[in-house]
């Protein structure tokens, strides 16, 4: 075990225990006095799904055993996150929100033009052509879809506008990031079975997108393909560079491993290599999730799987992508349930990592579910809440939370559905109804408590990327510098667009800085506790955003 791997660690225990006082392994301090003393507890959530509106399932056969995403995006520009859902071989669904400030959830479905679309397995948003409406790249047993955003929750197909030529694959994997000065984003689609593959092991190539004037080129194919669920672009080693990290599903593919494609602005994306450090690994890989969970500045990648997931880290002092793996020593495998068959291995989908009681400690939420009802893996298998804790391990919170629940979960999302400073919980479940959740902080089904302070951030910057995606983003509590990256994949056939929480503890005031996606960092901002704050690029302050209804 490398010292960078141990330094938060205390063995393989899961807890906070901070009678260790200040130990050191590896010569790394193992607490700091600007870490809180302990975790906060859990928030406890209420299930609110009916009473919300949200009347949805995602549905189907073979095809359909993977996939049912969920996107949250600002579709009618008020700065509330609405959600789009994957039916499978039912509709999609649109919803938009209409939820009081710090009330009960509400949502009212949009009958959309754009939408209305079977065989949908999952749905990603982005602004392709950066014209301040928020698009969405629609994930599909057989032609994907770009759609347009028109505002007011409405969207038009785009394929033929931008000159997108996408095949009919089965497609359940998507990311996006903008390549020097382009004017449009690169998109990557990540395939999974081809045709015949439930019996051959056969899996489909994968298609990379390049902008050609107003759209899009020839696509470039990514061979090998490995049967993907989950794909990322990310800055892996903060070189501005945003390579594309792919995880595979070990159950069909022949002699293939996890990926990361080397993509630079000009050439042909291509594969690392072991001379270049990248280590074999095989996995059922589900979903990704990144964040710098060990405070180097680096982001750490949690990949699911059936009973085997991972935290994988850089390797001391490598500047090549050299990854060990630290899910046992943070307690973060998660490999089995904690009720239902707890002697059965879990399956896992969606990761997102996220500060859901608001003690400036980062947690980690993993959807579960059997993939049907395969044998030899749990059944009853309860997705995870696993809290962060001062000396860098995680502790399972779910029962404690109140989000136990035994239906076969799928893609997720974190976000602050009633803008209350407190992140709600939705669940796209298979063969059952959305499952959404709201949380109640320290209260509970009487009444909502605040728990700690929060800021949430949204970046802006002038056409193109106007999100400014491939950004890191820093806030200082104290002295401690909290670092994640603005991305646009990963998870579970689904991700999110809007605004990016931060948990602070106790401060009543933080410190924000940004590195924008071509490197140039900005100036230190602060911004007041329990805030919805715009930084725009070039600016000395931040635009304070008040939520209306």
């Amino acid at each position: 075990m490398s010292a960078k791997g141990v330094a938060w660690a205390v063995g393989g225990v899961a807890t906070g225990a901070l009678v260790m006082g200040a130990l050191a392994l590896g010569g790394l301090a193992l607490f700091r006095p600007d870490l809180p003393e302990t975790a906060s507890p859990p928030p406890r959530y209420v299930e609110e799904s009916a009473s919300a509106g949200l009347d949805h399932i995602y549905d189907g056969e073979f095809e359909y055993f993977v996939g049912g995403g969920v996107a949250v995006l600002d579709c009618d520009e008020d700065g509330w996150p609405d959600l789009y859902l994957a039916g499978g071989e039912g509709s999609d669904a649109l919803y938009r929100n209409v939820t009081e400030i710090g009330g009960p959830l509400s949502f009212t479905e949009v009958l959309d033009e754009g939408t209305g679309l079977t065989g949908v397995t999952g749905a990603y948003p982005i602004d392709i052509d950066s014209d301040g409406h928020t698009d969405l790249a629609v994930l599909r047993i057989g032609e994907d879809l770009l759609l347009r955003g028109l505002g007011g929750c409405a969207f038009e197909r785009a394929n033929e506008m931008w000159a997108m030529e996408l095949a009919d694959d089965w497609t359940v994997g998507f990311s996006a990031t903008w390549e020097g000065a382009a004017a449009w984003p690169t998109l990557a689609f990540g395939n999974y079975l081809a045709e015949g593959g439930q019996t051959t092991g056969e899996c489909e190539d994968h298609w990379l997108f390049r902008p050609d004037g107003e759209g899009y080129g020839r696509p470039i194919s990514l061979s090998p393909g490995f049967c993907t669920l989950s794909i990322l672009f990310s800055d892996w080693d903060r070189s501005g560079r945003h390579d594309l990290r792919m995880t595979n599903d070990r159950h069909y593919y022949r002699n293939g491993e996890e990926q990361l494609w080397r993509v630079v602005e000009g050439e042909q994306p291509r594969l690392y290599t072991r001379d270049e450090g990248w280590q074999p690994m095989q996995i059922w890989g589900m979903g990704i999730a990144g964040r710098d969970v060990t405070g180097d500045g680096l982001p750490e990648y949690f990949l699911t799987s059936q009973g085997d997931n991972k935290l994988q880290t850089l390797a001391d002092g490598s500047s090549q992508p050299e990854y060990v793996d630290i899910a046992f020593e943070r307690g973060l495998t998660a490999h089995r349930p904690y009720v239902g068959d707890v002697a059965a291995p879990s399956t896992a989908w969606h990761p997102e990592f996220a500060d859901v009681n608001n003690d400036s400690l980062v947690d980690l939420f993993v959807s579960k579910g059997n993939v049907e009802e395969q044998a030899g893996y749990a059944i009853r298998d309860p997705s995870n809440l696993l809290l962060g804790n001062p000396d860098g391990t995680f502790t399972e919170a779910a029962a404690e939370a109140g989000i136990v629940d035994f239906a076969r979960s799928r893609g997720a999302a974190l976000a602050d559905f009633n803008l209350d400073g407190m992140l709600d919980l939705v669940e796209v479940t298979r063969r059952e109804n959305v499952r959404l959740w709201r949380n109640m902080g320290w209260g509970d089904e009487a009444g909502p408590r605040a728990m700690g302070n929060w800021v949430a951030l949204d970046l802006r910057q002038p056409a193109p990327n106007v999100d400014a995606i491939g950004s890191w983003i820093e806030v200082r509590v104290g002295n401690r510098v909290l670092e994640t990256e603005i991305t646009i994949g990963g998870g579970h056939a689904g991700g999110q667009l809007g605004w990016a929480h931060f948990g602070v503890g106790e401060a009543d005031s933080v410190e924000v800085r940004v590195q924008w996606p071509d490197g140039e960092k900005g100036r230190w901002i602060e911004v007041g506790a329990n805030r919805y704050a715009i930084i725009e690029r070039d600016a000395s302050e931040a635009v304070i955003w008040e939520p209306v209804r």
